[in-house]
């Protein structure tokens, strides 16, 4: 003959299984409050205190793609402690992709014991490589902007054209080529835009192929 378990006793069961698979649960204090009335049927679950308790929160922009999905970042000190999406940015609307939701690990990744730690894979210097080199150098910003701006006039004046084959005005330069940023606001790009179209340089794209 078998047990008859009413609907009352079934989700009071229910109620316990679950608050024991969540005790197991690092971080997790339990407090079931089982059915004392026909209305209150399922288990409360109380949670332990959040990581994100004393952390500062700063609203920023994802720096993958072109779609400018909000992110709140909450940080301790310099350390990137968590990042979850942004339910005010009417772009995303808190959703997070599944680059987005691995941005934090380009600052702080989890260690063996299940902390987190500085990247230590993350490049934070100026890395400069001769050509024919095999090995990388550590450079200064003020020396590799002044290189880049060497560089770029340099290519820009060996390669400019006032005139195309036709006779027909063109001042452009065809050996510079610029990619655009998805990680910065339009007026940024606009002047960046600009820049790029007073050198005459004419191959102009963006990263984010959207």
């Amino acid at each position: 003959m078998k047990p008859k378990i009413s609907r009352r006793d079934f989700l009071k069961y229910l109620g316990l299984g679950t608050a024991g698979t969540a005790a197991l649960l690092e971080g997790v204090n339990v407090t079931p409050a089982f059915a004392s009335t026909p209305e209150d049927k399922l288990p409360t679950f109380e949670l332990g205190p959040l990581k994100i308790k004393k952390a500062k929160e700063t609203a920023s922009v994802c720096a993958y793609c072109g779609c400018g999905c909000g992110l709140i970042i909450y940080s301790e000190g310099e350390r990137v402690i968590h990042i979850e999406g942004d339910p005010d940015n009417p772009n995303s609307d808190g959703a997070m992709c599944c680059k987005g939701m691995a941005l934090g690990d380009a600052n702080t990744i989890v260690n063996a014991k299940r902390k987190r730690e500085l990247n230590r894979q993350r490049a934070i210097d100026v890395l400069y490589r001769a050509p024919g080199s095999s090995k990388w150098e550590k450079k200064d910003w003020d020396w590799a902007l002044t290189e880049i701006a060497k560089r770029v006039k340099k290519t820009r004046d060996e390669t400019f054209e006032e005139k195309d084959e036709n006779g027909i005005t063109v001042n452009r330069t065809q050996a510079i080529c610029h990619i655009g940023s998805a990680s910065i606001d339009n007026e940024e790009n606009y002047i960046m835009h600009k820049l790029m179209r007073s050198l005459g340089v004419i191959n102009l794209d963006h990263h984010a192929r959207l």
